[in-house]
């Protein structure tokens, strides 16, 4: 038994083996472990940070919502999805992980959403800096109550601490 993949949603455990697999690490029971113990981490970090920027946690985010939100994968990547400006979103697509098999970072401006956010599923562009994510874990939205600046500026805010949090995280675990 593993000390940390049983505390993994079981819908991620299988994506967790994927990772360890394109990780360079060894294929073995312990490197899974580790990287279970890392998306653990993440996942907490993710929940706090949103949680201390007020961001509302959803399970979809509507195509046509104007406002923007976070997601972090199955896979512990970052999908900063800016609020809709003049028809089309700002879209920063950040891999924080031990993968070697997808993009480090992608941005797009003037993004579109292919259909809606959901937790569970890929999210899909017919314009952006990558076609699909991994299935989305957790989706956290920009308050209502925000103008257009403000709302991207959450967005960003929450992106930048929650790399610098994801990379620690990562440096944790190869030591």
């Amino acid at each position: 038994m593993s000390e940390y993949l049983d505390q993994v949603p079981m819908e991620i455990q299988s994506h967790i083996r994927d990772i360890t697999r394109s990780s360079g690490l060894p294929d073995t029971d312990e490197s899974v472990d580790l990287i279970a113990e890392g998306w653990l981490e993440k996942k907490e970090r993710f929940e706090q940070i949103t949680a201390r920027l007020r961001m509302e946690d959803a399970d979809i985010l509507e195509k046509d919502d104007e406002r923007g939100c976070l997601v972090m994968t199955y896979s512990g990547s970052l999908l900063n999805i800016g609020p809709i400006r003049d028809g089309g979103r700002s879209v920063q697509y950040a891999a924080i992980g031990l993968r070697s098999d997808v993009p480090k970072a992608a941005r797009k401006e003037g993004s579109q959403l292919k259909e809606d956010a959901r937790v569970g599923a890929s999210v899909a562009f017919t314009v952006g800096p990558i076609t699909s994510s991994s299935p989305v874990f957790k989706i956290a939205l920009t308050s209502e109550d925000l103008d257009l600046e403000a709302q991207e500026q959450q967005v960003v805010q929450a992106t930048q601490i929650l790399t610098r949090e994801f990379v620690t995280v990562n440096r944790e675990l190869e030591k």
